[in-house]
């Protein structure tokens, strides 16, 4: 893992660690291959040219059944208290899709 990754997940605070972690390991279970390394100042797992980026928003944050995480093209945000409502099998299916080719 990258550094910068280490003093990112570091620097989360003790509401924002339990879903990141969450995230984390989904990804690294469905693409355990994954690259891990900082793009644009947050979290970035790379498989050959595909990539998602996962990072926590001071104001927090699929789209078919939890229409109103949708924050625009290619984002979703997802509060700690919204994570609750969705499960790991949901969030694999999102996660692992995304560096799927």
């Amino acid at each position: 893992m990258d550094e910068g990754v280490a003093d990112y997940i570091g620097a989360l605070s003790p509401l924002q660690r339990p879903l990141f972690d969450r995230l984390h390991a989904i990804v690294l279970a469905e693409h355990p291959d994954a690259e891990v390394l900082l793009s644009y100042g947050m979290p970035a797992y790379r498989v050959g040219l595909r990539r998602l980026n996962i990072a926590v928003w001071k104001h927090g944050g699929f789209v078919a059944r939890h229409p109103t995480l949708s924050r625009g093209k290619g984002t979703i945000r997802i509060r700690p208290q919204d994570a609750e409502g969705i499960s790991d099998e949901e969030l694999r299916a999102l996660l692992g899709g995304a560096l799927t080719p």
